[in-house]
């Protein structure tokens, strides 16, 4: 049965994927807002329809049982802060209202 996930159980997982999109992939933080989500839960690995194919079918081939899920994993609205620019960079996810807002 798919379900959308905020907060409470894919919250944590949500942000270590954001910020491993940004320090680990060097995506910036909209790049990183959009980027396709998975969430692991009761031994199946949701994936937003977003997901390639290339990467869905090798996660099947490595096991994992997939649900494709319609509903979006999670959403988010970030600020980066360059200190050494004296400059802020906004992303706002396309999976849910609001903005960005930094002053």
């Amino acid at each position: 049965m798919p379900f959308g996930v905020m907060g409470g159980h894919y919250q944590a997982a949500g942000h270590a994927h954001f910020l491993s999109h940004v320090l680990d992939l060097g995506l910036d933080v909209q790049q990183a807002a959009d980027a396709p989500r998975t969430f692991a839960f009761q031994n199946v690995l949701q994936i937003e329809t977003t997901l390639p194919d290339g990467q869905r079918s090798e996660l099947a081939r490595r096991g994992h049982v997939i649900e494709a899920v319609e509903t979006p994993l999670g959403g988010c609205q970030a600020i980066f802060v360059d200190h050494d620019r004296g400059v802020m960079f906004g992303a706002s996810d396309h999976r849910k209202d609001g903005l960005a807002f930094a002053a």
